[in-house]
Protein backbone atom coordinates (compact mmCIF):
# COMPACT_ATOMS: atom_id res chain seq x y z
CA UNK A 1 0.00 0.00 0.00
CA UNK A 2 1.39 3.13 -0.93
CA UNK A 3 1.37 6.01 1.08
CA UNK A 4 1.32 9.95 0.68
CA UNK A 5 5.03 11.92 2.14
CA UNK A 6 3.98 13.35 5.47
CA UNK A 7 3.76 17.30 6.04
CA UNK A 8 6.61 18.23 7.62
CA UNK A 9 6.37 18.10 12.30
CA UNK A 10 5.67 22.14 11.83
CA UNK A 11 2.81 22.07 9.17
CA UNK A 12 0.07 24.36 10.86
CA UNK A 13 -3.54 23.16 11.99
CA UNK A 14 -6.26 23.77 13.64
CA UNK A 15 -4.62 22.84 17.27
CA UNK A 16 -1.42 25.37 16.30
CA UNK A 17 -4.07 28.13 15.43
CA UNK A 18 -5.67 27.14 19.16
CA UNK A 19 -2.29 26.31 21.43
CA UNK A 20 -1.02 29.71 19.91
CA UNK A 21 -4.05 31.70 21.25
CA UNK A 22 -3.53 30.21 24.43
CA UNK A 23 0.06 30.35 25.06
CA UNK A 24 -0.22 34.25 23.98
CA UNK A 25 1.63 34.04 20.33
CA UNK A 26 1.02 36.02 17.76
CA UNK A 27 0.34 34.47 14.33
CA UNK A 28 0.51 35.90 10.60
CA UNK A 29 -1.50 35.65 7.80
CA UNK A 30 -1.41 37.22 4.31
CA UNK A 31 -2.99 36.76 0.69
CA UNK A 32 -1.60 34.52 -1.90
CA UNK A 33 -2.95 33.64 -5.51
CA UNK A 34 -0.49 32.17 -7.48
CA UNK A 35 2.11 29.29 -7.32
CA UNK A 36 5.42 31.90 -7.25
CA UNK A 37 3.91 34.51 -4.74
CA UNK A 38 2.28 31.25 -2.69
CA UNK A 39 6.02 29.68 -2.32
CA UNK A 40 7.43 32.81 -0.95
CA UNK A 41 4.97 33.25 1.71
CA UNK A 42 5.29 29.96 2.69
CA UNK A 43 9.15 29.96 2.42
CA UNK A 44 9.28 33.07 4.43
CA UNK A 45 7.47 31.79 7.47
CA UNK A 46 4.13 33.06 7.01
CA UNK A 47 1.64 30.94 9.27
CA UNK A 48 -1.89 30.86 7.51
CA UNK A 49 -2.41 31.93 3.58
CA UNK A 50 -5.46 33.16 3.13
CA UNK A 51 -7.24 32.64 -0.80
CA UNK A 52 -8.95 35.81 -0.65
CA UNK A 53 -11.78 37.26 -2.60
CA UNK A 54 -9.55 40.37 -2.99
CA UNK A 55 -7.98 38.13 -5.95
CA UNK A 56 -11.00 40.39 -7.74
CA UNK A 57 -9.47 43.35 -6.65
CA UNK A 58 -5.56 42.66 -6.93
CA UNK A 59 -5.58 40.56 -9.72
CA UNK A 60 -8.43 40.81 -11.91
CA UNK A 61 -9.28 44.33 -11.33
CA UNK A 62 -12.44 44.45 -10.32
CA UNK A 63 -14.01 47.41 -9.00
CA UNK A 64 -14.39 44.91 -5.59
CA UNK A 65 -15.18 41.23 -4.75
CA UNK A 66 -18.74 40.63 -5.78
CA UNK A 67 -18.06 39.16 -9.32
CA UNK A 68 -15.32 36.80 -7.85
CA UNK A 69 -16.38 33.32 -9.04
CA UNK A 70 -15.63 30.23 -7.06
CA UNK A 71 -14.05 29.06 -10.64
CA UNK A 72 -11.58 31.57 -9.62
CA UNK A 73 -10.77 30.63 -6.20
CA UNK A 74 -10.80 27.27 -7.05
CA UNK A 75 -7.76 27.94 -9.26
CA UNK A 76 -6.04 30.18 -7.47
CA UNK A 77 -6.51 27.59 -4.32
CA UNK A 78 -4.79 24.90 -6.57
CA UNK A 79 -1.77 27.01 -7.47
CA UNK A 80 -1.55 27.73 -3.70
CA UNK A 81 -1.60 24.34 -2.03
CA UNK A 82 0.50 23.27 -4.26
CA UNK A 83 3.14 26.14 -3.54
CA UNK A 84 2.55 25.63 0.58
CA UNK A 85 4.42 23.25 3.07
CA UNK A 86 4.01 24.69 5.87
CA UNK A 87 1.10 27.04 6.42
CA UNK A 88 -2.74 26.27 6.71
CA UNK A 89 -4.59 27.62 3.85
CA UNK A 90 -7.88 28.68 4.66
CA UNK A 91 -10.12 30.18 0.62
CA UNK A 92 -12.77 32.38 1.26
CA UNK A 93 -16.35 31.82 -0.71
CA UNK A 94 -17.51 34.21 -2.90
CA UNK A 95 -20.21 36.16 -3.20
CA UNK A 96 -23.25 33.90 -4.10
CA UNK A 97 -21.53 30.46 -3.20
CA UNK A 98 -23.57 30.41 0.05
CA UNK A 99 -26.60 32.76 -0.24
CA UNK A 100 -28.66 30.73 -1.91
CA UNK A 101 -29.20 27.07 0.36
CA UNK A 102 -27.30 25.45 2.87
CA UNK A 103 -27.06 22.24 0.67
CA UNK A 104 -25.34 24.82 -2.00
CA UNK A 105 -23.16 25.40 0.32
CA UNK A 106 -21.71 22.70 1.59
CA UNK A 107 -21.26 21.70 -2.28
CA UNK A 108 -19.59 24.84 -3.05
CA UNK A 109 -16.51 24.25 0.24
CA UNK A 110 -16.44 21.19 -0.31
CA UNK A 111 -15.20 21.47 -3.95
CA UNK A 112 -12.70 24.11 -2.48
CA UNK A 113 -11.01 21.31 0.26
CA UNK A 114 -11.63 18.51 -1.92
CA UNK A 115 -10.45 20.23 -5.59
CA UNK A 116 -8.83 23.20 -4.52
CA UNK A 117 -6.73 21.82 -1.63
CA UNK A 118 -7.92 24.59 0.80
CA UNK A 119 -8.27 23.41 4.64
CA UNK A 120 -10.57 25.73 5.89
CA UNK A 121 -13.08 28.19 4.21
CA UNK A 122 -14.01 31.49 5.37
CA UNK A 123 -17.25 33.40 4.71
CA UNK A 124 -18.71 36.56 5.85
CA UNK A 125 -21.70 37.63 8.00
CA UNK A 126 -22.54 37.56 11.46
CA UNK A 127 -25.48 35.97 13.28
CA UNK A 128 -27.53 35.25 9.95
CA UNK A 129 -25.03 32.62 8.93
CA UNK A 130 -24.72 31.31 12.66
CA UNK A 131 -26.90 28.35 11.04
CA UNK A 132 -24.45 27.89 7.97
CA UNK A 133 -21.52 27.72 9.83
CA UNK A 134 -23.18 25.12 12.29
CA UNK A 135 -24.11 22.46 9.26
CA UNK A 136 -20.33 23.11 7.30
CA UNK A 137 -18.76 22.32 10.46
CA UNK A 138 -21.28 19.34 10.87
CA UNK A 139 -20.00 18.52 7.26
CA UNK A 140 -16.47 18.38 9.08
CA UNK A 141 -15.16 21.87 6.77
CA UNK A 142 -13.50 24.16 9.03
CA UNK A 143 -14.92 27.51 9.25
CA UNK A 144 -13.89 30.70 9.76
CA UNK A 145 -16.14 33.38 10.19
CA UNK A 146 -15.84 37.48 9.22
CA UNK A 147 -17.26 40.31 11.08
CA UNK A 148 -17.29 44.22 11.37
CA UNK A 149 -16.54 45.23 7.40
CA UNK A 150 -18.00 42.57 5.16
CA UNK A 151 -16.59 43.66 1.69
CA UNK A 152 -19.01 41.64 -0.07
CA UNK A 153 -21.83 43.69 1.29
CA UNK A 154 -20.27 46.92 0.32
CA UNK A 155 -23.67 47.87 -1.78
CA UNK A 156 -25.26 47.27 1.46
CA UNK A 157 -22.90 49.47 3.48
CA UNK A 158 -22.79 52.02 0.82
CA UNK A 159 -19.08 51.85 1.39
CA UNK A 160 -15.74 50.98 3.13
CA UNK A 161 -16.22 52.28 6.76
CA UNK A 162 -15.70 51.13 9.96
CA UNK A 163 -18.18 49.68 11.62
CA UNK A 164 -19.19 48.94 15.32
CA UNK A 165 -18.29 52.54 16.42
CA UNK A 166 -21.35 53.41 18.47
CA UNK A 167 -22.38 50.97 21.71
CA UNK A 168 -25.29 49.38 20.13
CA UNK A 169 -22.49 48.12 16.91
CA UNK A 170 -20.20 47.26 19.05
CA UNK A 171 -22.61 45.05 21.43
CA UNK A 172 -23.98 43.67 18.10
CA UNK A 173 -20.41 42.75 16.77
CA UNK A 174 -19.58 41.32 20.33
CA UNK A 175 -23.03 39.40 20.21
CA UNK A 176 -21.87 38.12 17.01
CA UNK A 177 -18.46 36.92 17.42
CA UNK A 178 -19.82 34.41 20.16
CA UNK A 179 -22.42 33.22 18.47
CA UNK A 180 -20.14 32.27 15.47
CA UNK A 181 -17.94 30.88 18.22
CA UNK A 182 -20.90 28.66 19.46
CA UNK A 183 -21.27 27.58 16.55
CA UNK A 184 -17.79 26.14 15.71
CA UNK A 185 -16.22 28.50 13.72
CA UNK A 186 -12.23 28.38 14.70
CA UNK A 187 -11.24 32.06 14.07
CA UNK A 188 -13.21 35.22 13.09
CA UNK A 189 -11.65 37.78 11.22
CA UNK A 190 -12.52 41.23 12.66
CA UNK A 191 -12.23 44.04 9.28
CA UNK A 192 -12.15 48.17 10.28
CA UNK A 193 -13.38 47.58 13.73
CA UNK A 194 -12.19 50.16 16.59
CA UNK A 195 -9.70 48.59 18.11
CA UNK A 196 -11.48 48.35 21.79
CA UNK A 197 -14.06 46.55 20.05
CA UNK A 198 -11.73 43.79 18.54
CA UNK A 199 -9.93 43.59 22.09
CA UNK A 200 -13.10 43.04 23.82
CA UNK A 201 -13.96 40.12 21.49
CA UNK A 202 -10.23 38.57 21.35
CA UNK A 203 -10.51 38.47 24.93
CA UNK A 204 -14.42 37.15 25.29
CA UNK A 205 -13.72 34.09 22.65
CA UNK A 206 -11.48 31.44 23.20
CA UNK A 207 -11.26 31.34 19.23
CA UNK A 208 -8.55 32.93 17.57
CA UNK A 209 -9.16 36.71 16.38
CA UNK A 210 -7.89 37.75 12.76
CA UNK A 211 -7.37 41.43 13.16
CA UNK A 212 -7.30 43.87 9.82
CA UNK A 213 -7.74 47.42 10.71
CA UNK A 214 -8.41 46.15 13.80
CA UNK A 215 -5.58 47.37 16.28
CA UNK A 216 -3.20 45.31 17.91
CA UNK A 217 -4.73 43.10 20.44
CA UNK A 218 -6.24 40.52 17.80
CA UNK A 219 -4.44 36.58 18.03
CA UNK A 220 -3.47 36.60 14.19
CA UNK A 221 -2.84 39.97 11.91
CA UNK A 222 -3.92 39.69 7.82
CA UNK A 223 -3.27 41.29 5.18
CA UNK A 224 -3.51 41.28 1.48
CA UNK A 225 0.06 40.93 0.29
CA UNK A 226 -0.31 43.60 -3.09
CA UNK A 227 -0.42 46.06 -0.34
CA UNK A 228 2.16 44.96 1.93
CA UNK A 229 4.69 44.97 -1.02
CA UNK A 230 3.81 47.89 -2.96
CA UNK A 231 1.93 46.43 -5.67
CA UNK A 232 -1.68 47.84 -5.44
CA UNK A 233 -3.01 51.31 -7.75
CA UNK A 234 -4.32 53.91 -5.71
CA UNK A 235 -4.92 55.17 -2.22
CA UNK A 236 -4.25 52.46 0.50
CA UNK A 237 -5.93 52.23 3.68
CA UNK A 238 -5.16 53.56 6.74
CA UNK A 239 -4.21 50.50 8.46
CA UNK A 240 -1.76 48.99 5.80
CA UNK A 241 2.24 49.61 6.29
CA UNK A 242 3.94 49.38 3.22
CA UNK A 243 7.40 47.42 3.27
CA UNK A 244 8.59 47.36 -0.08
CA UNK A 245 7.75 48.92 -2.89
CA UNK A 246 7.81 46.47 -5.47
CA UNK A 247 5.94 48.14 -8.27
CA UNK A 248 9.00 50.68 -8.50
CA UNK A 249 11.85 47.51 -8.42
CA UNK A 250 9.56 45.95 -10.77
CA UNK A 251 9.68 49.57 -13.19
CA UNK A 252 12.95 49.84 -13.33
CA UNK A 253 14.03 47.00 -14.16
CA UNK A 254 11.61 46.98 -17.74
CA UNK A 255 12.93 50.64 -18.17
CA UNK A 256 16.22 49.09 -17.94
CA UNK A 257 15.87 45.84 -19.55
CA UNK A 258 13.98 47.57 -22.37
CA UNK A 259 16.75 50.69 -22.75
CA UNK A 260 19.37 47.12 -23.21
CA UNK A 261 17.63 45.82 -25.86
CA UNK A 262 16.81 49.42 -28.02
CA UNK A 263 20.31 50.25 -27.61
CA UNK A 264 21.50 46.26 -28.60
CA UNK A 265 22.96 45.78 -25.17
CA UNK A 266 20.60 43.02 -24.76
CA UNK A 267 21.23 39.80 -25.51
CA UNK A 268 25.17 39.51 -25.63
CA UNK A 269 26.72 36.49 -26.74
CA UNK A 270 26.72 35.15 -23.63
CA UNK A 271 23.01 35.15 -23.58
CA UNK A 272 22.38 33.54 -26.89
CA UNK A 273 23.04 30.02 -28.21
CA UNK A 274 25.57 29.46 -31.35
CA UNK A 275 26.33 26.86 -34.00
CA UNK A 276 28.88 24.70 -33.45
CA UNK A 277 31.96 25.36 -35.64
CA UNK A 278 31.46 22.08 -37.57
CA UNK A 279 27.51 23.39 -37.84
CA UNK A 280 28.77 26.40 -39.03
CA UNK A 281 30.64 25.46 -41.44
CA UNK A 282 28.32 22.82 -42.95
CA UNK A 283 25.60 25.45 -43.45
CA UNK A 284 27.87 27.88 -45.00
CA UNK A 285 28.70 24.89 -47.48
CA UNK A 286 24.78 24.28 -48.24
CA UNK A 287 24.35 27.67 -48.75
CA UNK A 288 27.03 29.12 -51.06
CA UNK A 289 25.78 25.56 -53.14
Amino acid sequence: MAYLQPDKPEKVYLPAIRAAKEKGEKLVCLTAYDYPTARIVDEAGVDIILVGDSIGNVIHGYGNTIPVSLDEITSACIAVKRATERAMVIADLPYGTYHVNPDETVRNALRLMKYGGAEAVKLEGGRNRVDLVKRLVDEEIPVCAHIGLTPQSVYKMGGYRVQGRTADQAKRLIEDAQMLEEAGAFAIVLELVPREVAQLITEKVVISTIGIGAGAECDIQVLVLHDLVGMTFGRLPRFVRQYADIRQVMTEAIQAWSSDVKSGEYPNDNESYGLTADAKSELEAILNK
